[in-house]
């Protein structure tokens, strides 16, 4: 006799689990504390773990095919690799950002960013060039509330 796969029923409970509930889970799933992320992030990462400990992981090809890509992507640099893909913006992005009456223009480049025909790593250096004071860059041009930084 065939029972039905109990795996979809744990995935749909997470949706109306509250977040301590979702915690607890973490820390039965993973044996560590969960990380202070926001919920939605917990879910997915547990939704994750109960089907990898269900029905397997990334087959080990996989896992070196991701890591090499991984590599080719940001040249073995381990602080690249930290970055989230989808908090830099695409290269080719113009940032533009008034500033006492003066309209500044900021180019997202492969490696950084580009203002005035020079190259900078980071929005803040870029930010502080104009304005003479520290800055977070990523509020400064607007890519960031300054609530949440």
């Amino acid at each position: 006799m065939n029972l039905p796969d109990p795996i979809p029923a744990r995935l749909a409970a997470l949706k109306t689990m509250k977040t301590p509930e979702l915690k607890a889970q973490w820390r039965e799933l993973f044996d560590s504390e969960p990380p202070p992320f926001n919920r939605r992030y917990l879910e997915s990462r547990l939704a994750y773990r109960i089907q990898e400990l269900a029905y397997g992981g990334l087959k080990p090809e996989t896992i070196r095919r991701l890591e090499r890509l991984g590599e080719e992507l940001d040249g073995g640099d381990r602080k690249k690799s930290r970055v989230r893909a989808d908090a830099m913006p695409i290269a080719g992005t113009r940032l533009i950002r008034e500033w006492q009456g003066v309209e500044h223009v900021v180019t997202v480049t492969a490696d950084g960013f580009e203002w005035q025909g020079r190259p900078y790593k980071s929005l803040s250096a870029i930010a502080r060039a104009i304005t003479g004071t520290r800055w977070n860059g990523w509020v400064f041009f607007g890519l960031k509330s300054r609530r949440r930084a």
